[in-house]
Formats: structure tokens, C-alpha cells, sequence
């Protein structure tokens, strides 16, 4: 039986937008680079970080990994996958997105539907 085991989100700047995620979420934060990756990246022809065309983001407990990808192409539509967060004060975190720099797409009564800087879709609710 298959297990989850990275979630991918595609993005015009990787780099940016994983910082983005590591401040969004609680318990991730962007993987260190250490000698030997910029030694890879440069072997890549790419300069450092803030170029890699593939930044992770590891869990501090445990979890599916999260991986911010360069793609060519813009976002057109919809996405058909999206992260659902919960927060016990969802007035102070949605405050606190926005700061990060997402914004507000639409409200409903249980939630409320963000757009991070990239304009990928992901919800919050309210709870633990």
C-alpha cells in the first residue's frame, strides 16, 4: 500500500515561495544547504538558494515533506489539490497570512479561501 510521502507545489520562484510555506506552517522550515548541495547546484550551473529549482521544506515531527518546484508555465486555473490549515484563532492567523503575503479569495461560514503569493489555492478553518 502506497504511502504519502512528499506533497509538490509548482511555482514560478521556488525559493520565495518556500519561504512563504515555512513561515505559513507550523513545523516546517527550509532545509539547510550544506557545502555539498551548493557544490551540486553550482555543478548544475545554478548560483545558489535563491536560484534552486527545487527547495524543500522538512517537517520537524514527522509528516509528508514539502517540495516547491520551478515550472515554465503560469497557473491558469483552479487547482485540483489544495492544503486545508486549521487555527484556534482563525481572525489573528488570517491576519498573520496575509502579513506573510497572501491574500483572501473568498469567506464562507466554516472557512476561509486564501491565495498564496503565486496564487495557489489553500484554505483555513477554525480549530486545534
Amino acid at each position: 500500500m502506497a504511502r504519502l510521502r512528499d506533497i509538490v507545489v509548482d511555482s514560478a520562484h521556488p525559493a520565495a515561495l518556500a519561504r512563504f510555506w515555512a513561515a505559513a506552517l507550523d513545523g516546517y522550515s527550509v532545509a539547510p544547504y550544506d557545502e555539498a548541495e551548493l557544490a551540486r547546484l553550482r555543478g548544475l550551473g545554478i548560483d545558489g538558494p535563491e536560484d534552486d529549482p527545487t527547495v524543500l521544506l522538512e517537517p520537524r515531527d514527522g509528516g509528508p515533506r514539502l517540495w516547491v518546484q520551478l515550472v515554465p508555465e503560469p497557473k491558469r486555473v483552479k487547482n485540483r489539490l489544495h492544503l486545508d490549515l486549521s487555527a484556534p484563532d482563525l481572525t489573528t492567523e488570517l491576519d498573520r497570512l496575509r502579513t506573510l503575503g497572501a491574500t483572501v479569495f473568498a469567506r464562507y461560514d466554516d472557512h476561509v479561501v486564501l491565495l498564496d503569493p503565486e496564487g495557489n489555492e489553500f484554505c483555513v478553518v477554525r480549530g486545534p
